[in-house]
């Protein structure tokens, strides 16, 4: 396991991952993308912690997510099922799983003081933090996808899903999008990544 993980997360953080892993029994799966989530967590029927994990994202989003997931086995097992899968039961687990790697030997100088901000109140994804979400890109393979806030006011992008999209104008933290073919308005974060229709 300890040689899998070296090739999804930052060397330094492998051994404590193992350590976490071992002690809460969790089955991990390294699955193939799948756009709408990096990872998630499943009690299987057998009673069985299974947590799987994109094994396309870098090696920083990686640890981020399966400590996240990690979380939410960990908040079940303390505060019960009842819990809100994002509450504040699984927001403090979150931080305190994740505190021992926002350090220089595991993270990037440049993301830490990002990390620092977001683990004062984690989100239900990373993502929706767009500050870290575009710092944390960096480190992905180049693609060919733009963020909403690199589309022109005006023009034309396209979702992984095939909808095609007109940007608008920025509200107050996201950007107001027509669905061409519907005529409907959504609205989308800054850091969502389209298909630019040239």
């Amino acid at each position: 396991m300890q040689q899998v993980l070296e090739k999804y997360i930052p060397k330094t953080s492998v051994t404590p991952v193992f350590e976490l892993i071992k002690a809460n029994n969790v089955h991990l799966k390294i699955v193939n993308e799948r756009v709408t989530r990096h990872g998630d967590y499943r009690k299987m029927p057998t009673g069985q912690h299974q947590i799987t994990v994109n094994a396309n994202l870098n090696t920083y989003r990686f640890l981020i997510t399966l400590v996240h997931e990690i979380a939410h086995l960990v908040a079940f097992q303390k505060y019960g099922r009842t819990i809100k899968p994002h509450g504040v039961e699984w927001k403090r687990t979150f931080q305190q799983l994740m505190l021992p790697f926002i350090r220089p030997e595991v993270f990037p100088n440049q993301l830490l003081p990002l990390l620092a901000n977001h683990f004062k109140n984690p989100r239900a994804s990373s993502d929706t933090d767009a500050k870290l979400s575009i710092a944390l890109k960096q480190f992905d393979p180049p693609n060919d996808k733009n963020y909403i806030f690199e589309i022109p006011f005006g023009a034309h992008f396209r979702l992984y899903n095939g909808r095609i999209f007109k940007r608008g104008k920025k509200l107050v933290k996201r950007y107001e999008c027509l669905e061409v073919a519907t005529g409907r308005m959504y609205l989308f974060n800054p850091n969502a990544e389209v298909e630019f229709l040239k």
